[in-house]
C-alpha cells in the first residue's frame, strides 16, 4: 500500500465517507485530497421551514470531526517527510462579508470527481446528495491525480429554489465551464439567517435547501 492509499485509509477510518484526489494550485501546493462526511439523515429529515437545534449542534460536531481528520492525515504526512496544509472545515477569512474561505471545498470535491454542485449552491455527492460536509487537505506529496469534474444533475428540478425563504437562489444550474459562477446571493442568505434564525445558532445555519433536495432525500 502506497502513501496515497494510506492517507485515504486514515481519513476513512477516522470518519470520512469518501475521499478523492485532485490537482490544483494553492500556496505552492499542487496536490489536494477532498473528502466528505455524511450528515445524519434523521437530523436532516427534521428540518422543515427552519433549522433545528439538533441540526445546529450536529453541524458543528461534524465540522470538528472534519478538522480532526485533516490533522490526523496531516500528521501522518509530516512523519513521512511531506508538508501539508489543511483547509478549515467552516472558516471565513478576510472579514465576514466576504463569505469566502481560504479555498473552496466544493471546488476540490468537484475536481476530485466526488460529485457536482446543485442549484442550491451546495456540493452534491454522487452517493450522498447534498447532505454532506467537506474537508480539503493540500500536500506536496505527488498524488498522481487526474481531475474528473461532473456536470449538473439538477435538470428542471427547482425544489430548493422554491423552498428558499430568503429567495436567494438564482435557479441556474452548475456549469463546469464556469465553476466559480455564483448560484447563491450569499449576502441575502446570510442576512436572512441572522434575522430569522437568531435563536438557533445565532443565525449561522439553515439547511432548508439541503433537506428538500431529492438527491439528499434519496
Amino acid at each position: 500500500m502506497d502513501l496515497k492509499e494510506k492517507i485515504i485509509n486514515i481519513m476513512i477510518e477516522e470518519g470520512a465517507f469518501e475521499a478523492g484526489c485532485f490537482k490544483d494550485s494553492f500556496k505552492n501546493f499542487n496536490n489536494g485530497i477532498s473528502f466528505s462526511v455524511k450528515l445524519s439523515s434523521a437530523v436532516i429529515a427534521e428540518i422543515d421551514d427552519k433549522p433545528t437545534y439538533a441540526y445546529f449542534h450536529h453541524y458543528r460536531t461534524v465540522n470538528a470531526l472534519i478538522d480532526r481528520i485533516l490533522l490526523k492525515a496531516g500528521i501522518f504526512l509530516e512523519k513521512n517527510g511531506y508538508r501539508y496544509f489543511p483547509i478549515g472545515a467552516s472558516q471565513t477569512v478576510g472579514g465576514h462579508d466576504t463569505y469566502a474561505g481560504l479555498y473552496s471545498h466544493k471546488r476540490g470535491a468537484v475536481l476530485a470527481g466526488l460529485g457536482t454542485v446543485g442549484k442550491n449552491g451546495l456540493f452534491q455527492s454522487e452517493r450522498w446528495g447534498t447532505g454532506v460536509r467537506l474537508g480539503t487537505l493540500f500536500t506536496d506529496l505527488d498524488l498522481h491525480a487526474a481531475n474528473d469534474p461532473k456536470p449538473s444533475k439538477c435538470g428542471a428540478c427547482r425544489r430548493c429554489v422554491q423552498a428558499c425563504p430568503a429567495m436567494c437562489l438564482s435557479g441556474e444550474a452548475f456549469d463546469i465551464a464556469q465553476p466559480e459562477k455564483s448560484l447563491v446571493d450569499r449576502k441575502s442568505c446570510s442576512d436572512y439567517m441572522k434575522k430569522a434564525f437568531q435563536k438557533i445558532g445565532r443565525g449561522s445555519v439553515c439547511g432548508i435547501c439541503m433537506s428538500v433536495c431529492p438527491y439528499t432525500q434519496k
